[in-house]
């Protein structure tokens, strides 16, 4: 057997040609030796760049990769708190939370369900099925379907076991009241934040602070695990107002029939306790429903009571007679020459709608003469009527924590003329809202002071702010008996049983720039009972139509309505033995 022979020069000799391997051409190295330096020094490089990666991954970021890793199951969930209740003064709720659910999906797993059951599901969320495609075909991973459904649709949603469909726990507002006392209340929307009345003015107390929980969730936004709560909620407080639900829905549906009866665009009422300043109704009509707000409009939302504000015309008469009688310019029997009805100031007339030669103070209210208030006017300077105006709250934005009051508009004395000064005496070139009418009569039907107004249900009677003197408040308080009397503009407003007093006041309505003769707005305000004053009621008909137009044709009748249920709905003693109502044929109507 043939061997290879013996390395030579420390190699090895092919057998067939008696070479050494390490010098046979196909073997030999070509490359340079710092080539195969450099590709161990970038094997070396890249080893080392790992490990100090991995170092970095698993020492240096531990906490921002946990936090990331637990962004892709972890969850934090809003546990909603719930809003407080809002109730009348007696404890009857007007608003309360329901518990409702909103429906979720993750679009592509519903759209992978069988098409019945998306059409199914359209119906039950009462939605055309090609808007809930339509919602569904979104690049987004997470879409809202509807918000607020009702607990038994969610079972119903629930048993078509839909994957990818979820619900997630809130609160709907449910108002038992209604329309009645819609303008009162207000409302919330879907987020659970006050829109409109005392839903908007105590949002804060109301709301609650919401909590939170974490949870780890799969894939599907299934709850696997629920970690624990990170924020306990604390639910809203409730709120007590001082509307009395009884007289609101009196008041409401005096508005309402006036209005219809009279063919009118509108109407309002206010009722005011007269020792506490509380609001004890507030109606407006037309209304809405605050738990169907689908079609709402504008006209329906207005609360004319506070935001429209008109001439006051002859309802403030009284507040001219109370200063003259203040400063003793003048006493009730003082006797005017009201001459044949007119009279000129500045160059411009001034008439009374029923002429009387003669009249006294107290025949100027009853009568209601622009003359006679005029005359009384021009012995008083116009800074002392400013001053009464701005005491009584007119030129000013009212405080009662009720959102949305206007201030109405009375102009600084040293501006007025005297045609002005002369209108202003019977209710002319100077606006304000219904409430702050009726507020302005707290002077006659207390003891000449006045106290602030109030939404919320108040305990103890609030300190007032002297404006005239008892003896002047009991004067007018008189007057204004006669005024509605059977010889008085206000024959309308009597009450059987009752002794009430008030003023009536129509207000023709600015139309492009001028005063309409077909557009007007009839209102009252009134005191019941006289003997012992309980309520002021104020009461307004925007734009009737018909041969019924005034406000003691309009405004009179409705406000005697809503006074004699009132009062019989508060248990006030009738303080009258007169049960008989006289009423002439044509009432007298006030002077515009």
């Amino acid at each position: 057997m043939k061997r290879d022979k013996p390395f030579s020069n420390g190699g090895r000799v092919a057998a067939s040609k008696g070479m050494a391997f390490s010098r046979s051409p196909v073997l030999a190295v070509r490359l340079p030796d710092w080539r195969s330096r450099v590709m161990l020094f970038v094997l070396f490089a890249a080893f080392a760049a790992l490990g100090a990666r991995a170092v970095w991954l698993q020492a240096m970021s531990t906490t921002f990769l946990q936090k990331q890793g637990k962004s892709r199951y972890e969850r934090t969930l809003d546990m909603p708190a719930t809003r407080g209740k809002i109730m009348d003064r007696n404890g009857q709720v007007l608003a309360s939370s329901l518990p409702v659910k909103a429906v979720w999906a993750l679009p592509e797993d519903v759209l992978a369900s069988p098409p019945e059951k998306i059409t199914e599901l359209a119906r039950l969320l009462e939605m055309p099925e090609r808007e809930l495609r339509k919602k569904l075909d979104s690049d987004r991973t997470f879409v809202y379907l509807k918000r607020q459904v009702e607990m038994d649709v969610i079972a119903r949603i629930e048993k078509l076991k839909i994957t990818g469909i979820d619900t997630r726990k809130e609160y709907k507002r449910f108002y038992p009241q209604g329309e009645v006392m819609a303008h009162m209340v207000g409302f919330t929307n879907v987020e659970d934040v006050g829109q409109e009345g005392m839903e908007l003015a105590q949002q804060k107390n109301l709301v609650g602070a919401p909590g939170s929980r974490r949870v780890i969730k799969d894939r599907l936004g299934r709850v696997v695990e629920d970690l624990g709560i990170v924020r306990v909620p604390h639910d809203g407080k409730d709120l007590t107002l001082s509307v009395d639900s009884k007289l609101q829905y009196i008041a409401f549906t005096s508005v309402k029939n006036a209005v219809e009866k009279f063919n009118a665009d509108a109407g309002g009422a206010v009722v005011l306790d007269v020792h506490t300043g509380e609001v004890l109704a507030m109606a407006n009509y037309p209304t809405y429903n605050p738990n169907d707000r689908k079609k709402l409009t504008g006209a329906q939302l207005r609360n004319r009571v506070i935001t429209d504000t008109f001439e006051p015309g002859s309802t403030i008469k009284p507040l001219t007679v109370a200063l003259g009688l203040e400063t003793k310019r003048i006493t009730p029997n003082t006797v005017f020459d009201t001459g044949a009805g007119r009279i000129v100031v500045g160059g411009r007339p001034i008439r009374d709608l029923h002429p009387k030669p003669m009249l006294t103070t107290s025949g100027i209210i009853q009568k209601s003469s622009n003359i006679g208030v005029v005359k009384i006017a021009q012995m008083i300077p116009p800074q002392e009527m400013w001053e009464l105006y701005t005491k009584v709250g007119y030129g000013q934005a009212p405080r009662f924590g009720f959102p949305g009051p206007t201030a109405g508009r009375v102009r600084p004395w040293k501006s007025w003329k005297p045609i002005e000064y002369a209108n202003m005496a019977f209710g002319h070139g100077l606006s304000v809202s219904l409430l702050q009418m009726a507020r302005s009569y707290m002077i006659f039907a207390r003891n000449g002071d006045i106290i602030p107004l109030s939404f919320v249900k108040v305990n103890e009677e609030p300190a007032g702010q002297q404006v005239i003197s008892p003896k002047t408040a009991a004067q007018v308080r008189t007057m204004l008996e006669s005024v509605v009397g059977p010889e008085g503009t206000a024959s309308r407003a009597q009450v059987a049983g009752y002794r009430v007093g008030g003023k009536t006041g129509t207000a023709e309505k600015i139309v492009n720039g001028r005063y309409s003769r077909t557009d007007n707005i009839g209102y009252f305000v009134g005191i019941a009972p006289m003997s012992k004053p309980r309520f002021v009621i104020a009461v307004m008909v925007d734009n009737p139509r018909g041969a019924l137009r005034q406000g003691g044709n309009v405004a009179a009748p409705t406000a005697a309505d809503l006074a004699a249920n009132a009062l019989r709905a508060a248990n006030v003693a009738p303080d009258s033995t007169v049960t008989d109502i006289i009423i002439p044929e044509e009432p007298l109507e006030e002077s515009l």
